[in-house]
């Protein structure tokens, strides 16, 4: 292109940092409908057409995450937390409404099965932790003892903080993997 040579012209490259900037933080869209058979990465993220997908409203015990009981019996509570969901999912196809994304750029979404809220029912079996919705849910799970609350647990978000992991990327970090 003549008499730009091999460099972008200046005013280009701050309108695709911008662009990507909006998508980095994930501004909110119309929900985007997906629909299929899905698969259980741990107990708040699911393979669903492809991707990643967050359960919008719940946090639930990395893979990796132990427990421990009512007894003091320590117990795999991550990998708990997956199979709970892996058997919500054998349900059916999953629908799901995502009209956001995380941090890490997946899509948060609300997902059911059959007509069974995902989110929901993990928090209500005390198989995950209420992030700003399921609230209702997560008292009667404690009071009762369900899951996680029969015992003792690290929260999740804090036991990734201890195990350096959940850091989000560097500002502009999935930019990187576009580039040549």
């Amino acid at each position: 292109m003549p008499g730009f040579g091999h460099a972008w012209p200046p005013l280009a490259i701050v309108a695709a940092l911008l662009v990507f900037a909006a998508l980095e933080h994930g501004l909110t869209t119309a929900p985007i409908p997906l629909h299929g058979r899905a698969y259980a990465v741990d107990g708040d993220t699911i393979r669903l057409a492809g991707q990643r997908i967050r359960l919008l409203g719940i946090d639930a015990p990395e893979r990796e995450q132990s427990c421990t009981g009512a007894t003091g019996e320590v117990w795999a509570c991550g990998e708990a937390a997956r199979a709970a969901m892996a058997k919500l999912l054998a349900g059916g196809g999953v629908d799901c409404a995502a009209s956001e994304r995380d941090r890490y750029g997946r899509p948060l979404a609300d997902c059911r099965v059959g007509g069974i809220d995902l989110g929901r029912s993990m928090v209500a079996s005390g198989m995950a932790v209420a992030d700003g919705a399921y609230l209702n849910e997560e008292e009667a799970a404690r009071l009762a003892k369900l899951g996680i609350w029969a015992g003792s647990f690290t929260p999740p978000a804090e036991w990734r903080r201890e195990h350096g992991e959940g850091m989000p990327p560097a500002p502009f970090g999935r930019l990187l993997h576009w580039l040549p």
